[in-house]
């Protein structure tokens, strides 16, 4: 008996300092971290595509006066491919600049949504407020979201700017496709869930399930047919693989659905995140070929670089050029067919981290690079005027 009540003597304290500690340092979920909080002691959990969708609504109803939710159409399973738009006009097309962000190409691949939809929060949410002195240094603004310690203290990006979100909302249309394979994101797959009929549709019958949409952009396919076996054409026919591009360009609602969003606006400048091996890619990256605006992409990429911490992989030139590597991406597609200066971002080290504290990390970190690519926007088109003639003549003529 005596060591009966010692036990439930112990029991109790250890509840009672349970409490208390959880008084001084409550445990945070998943929703407190979306929410702008960076402790917890649970893993991370990356919203569905129901949590994004009500976040976003959400989003719309209260800041109606600079974001705007709408339905590019709707994937094979029926769920909305979501566009949101940040402007300080949202409802007008301006003569400004426009900024095209993507994420979720591949289903399995959640910090790419996850830190667009922490973007449009922190934008939204801080447009209207004054300029504060977030780090209570008595200055204000001093130490923006951007890799450097702008003021000395030995931190990094403690006092964001308020004002640098206002600038960029009243000069720049921001375009965000924060999920673009919803499908495969509640299903888990890297491909999209619609059916296939054989590699090029001819079968009567389903054979597999699933089209990788950073293979269905329609730049350069015949090159798969001239070389078959630098463009690995066996695995990007075979419909039951995990790079299936699909019968044609655009064969898909979700890749459709951005050629219609890019053919009908004006974007400067994009990026595509994806996961994972911290590093960027820019064009082409099909050929050794550079780009006629060689220059001015590794200056976009230095600069993106300087505050993500990734690798940029640039061009190898070549007297003649090699031909290998990945056919049918978006930023191949978007600067060979629009001249739009495009990058895909590869987050983080591996696919999905579950760390909260890493997540919040790359989720903040990339606010500070979507701002610096919306501001890049303001002279990008102005740089790349002069060389805009022979790059158009040069993608369009050009066979490789």
């Amino acid at each position: 008996m005596k060591k009966l009540m010692n036990w439930s003597k112990q029991l109790w304290i250890s509840v009672l300092c349970f409490l208390l500690l959880s008084c001084v340092f409550p445990l945070s979920s998943s929703s407190d971290f979306q929410n702008g909080g960076s402790e917890t002691l649970d893993q991370y959990e990356y919203l569905t595509y129901d949590e994004m969708t009500s976040i976003l609504k959400d989003f719309e109803q209260e800041y109606s006066e600079v974001m705007s939710l709408t339905s590019l159409g709707t994937t094979f399973q029926g769920r909305d491919i979501w566009m949101v738009k940040l402007s300080d006009n949202v409802d007008i097309r301006e003569d400004e600049p426009g900024v095209l962000l993507m994420g979720a190409h591949h289903g399995i691949e959640k910090p790419s949504y996850e830190i667009l939809v922490f973007f449009i929060r922190h934008m939204v949410e801080n447009f209207d407020k004054p300029n504060f002195d977030d780090d209570q240094d008595g200055m204000v603004n001093e130490d923006p979201i951007d890799g450097v310690d702008n003021d000395g203290d030995g931190l990094v990006d403690e006092d964001f700017s308020e004002q640098r979100i206002r600038d960029v909302l009243n000069s720049t249309q921001i375009f965000i496709l924060p999920m673009m394979n919803p499908d495969g994101v509640e299903a888990g797959t890297r491909k999209n869930c619609a059916p296939n009929y054989g590699p090029w549709g001819l079968s009567d019958e389903i054979t597999s399930y699933g089209v990788d949409l950073n293979r269905n952009y329609g730049f350069r396919w015949f090159l798969y047919y001239i070389f078959p076996r630098s463009y690995h054409l066996a695995w990007h026919l075979l419909d039951s693989g995990f790079n299936y591009r699909g019968e044609h360009p655009f064969s898909e609602n979700e890749t459709s659905a951005v050629k219609e969003l890019v053919d009908s606006e004006d974007i400067s400048i994009s990026l595509s995140f994806h996961t994972y091996g911290q590093i960027l890619f820019y064009p082409y990256m099909h050929t050794s070929r550079l780009t006629p605006h060689e220059d001015l992409f590794v200056s976009v990429g230095e600069n993106i670089s300087g505050i993500n911490g990734y690798e940029l992989y640039g061009g190898m030139e070549s007297i003649i050029p090699m031909f290998g590597g990945t056919l049918g991406t978006s930023e191949n597609w978007l600067y060979g067919e629009h001249n739009i200066i495009s990058f895909t971002v590869e987050l983080c080290s591996t696919r999905a981290p579950t760390n909260p504290a890493i997540v919040f990390d790359v989720c903040w970190t990339h606010v500070g690079v979507n701002l610096y690519v919306c501001e890049r926007a303001q002279t990008i088109d102005i740089e790349s005027t002069s060389l805009l003639g022979v790059n158009t003549v040069l993608n369009q003529f050009s066979f490789f």
